[in-house]
């Protein structure tokens, strides 16, 4: 075994392991608020809303991620340039790089498997504190926000811990559409060096160790906040 490269590829390492961070951290953060919405539309939303929102749950969900990504960078990344004054507008830099569209598509995906979750959960809050909420007057804005939502995401607390860890190992594949995540770094050591079992070991660990945060950090949460019955 040979990690003498680490030291040369050290930088790169690092701004790849921050790639993989940022994906994960934009993906499930903004996915989760746009999951919130897409529970509620299914739960308690409209007819034409909540079908909707199944149709968007569906469709994201009996799909691989690595179309979704495709479809965005290839599809419609190449119709991006034909906009009139796009290139020439401040979103431009933003919008040309694999990197926007990778966080766009992983949101999206997230989001979509994240609202059947919290679905779910909603469904599991015992009727009776909610009846209690509207006996105390709460509207229904209030009673969503100090007792419905709260207890639905505590519930579904385990779950969403397992949908962060399957978030951050579907981030390779942005690797794909030229975003410089660790992986792609990985694969940038392979081919400068020919060395294939190191770089993976390397990002392994990466992976592991990050997945143990995450792990650790849900249990917290849960223990500082039991299920109350």
């Amino acid at each position: 075994m040979d990690f003498s490269w680490v030291f040369t590829y050290w930088p790169l390492i690092v701004a790849g392991a921050i790639q993989t961070v940022l994906l994960l951290v934009i993906s499930v953060g903004f996915g989760f608020i746009l999951a919130i919405g897409l529970a509620l539309a299914l739960v308690c939303g409209p007819f034409w809303l909540r079908w909707c929102a199944k149709v968007y749950c569906t469709s994201l969900r009996g799909t691989p991620l690595l179309i979704q990504l495709w479809l965005l960078y290839y599809g419609v990344g190449s119709f991006l340039p034909m906009i009139p004054g796009l290139r020439a507008s401040v979103l431009w830099p933003v919008l040309r790089e694999g990197f926007f569209f990778a966080a766009v598509s992983f949101t999206l995906n997230y989001a979509a498997y994240e609202a059947e979750v919290l679905r779910g959960a909603l469904l599991a809050v015992p009727k009776g504190e909610l009846e209690a909420g509207r006996a105390f007057g709460m509207s229904p804005a209030t009673l969503l926000r100090r007792i419905w939502l709260p207890r639905a995401i505590r519930i579904a607390l385990p779950t969403i811990g397992g949908e962060v860890v399957l978030q951050l190992k579907a981030t390779p594949l942005a690797f794909t559409v030229t975003v410089m995540d660790l992986y792609a770094v990985a694969y940038k050591v392979r081919q400068d060096t020919l060395l294939v079992y190191e770089p993976l070991i390397v990002v392994t660990l990466f992976y592991v160790c990050l997945t143990l945060i995450i792990t650790r950090a849900f249990r917290r949460v849960e223990m500082q906040v039991p299920i109350r019955r």
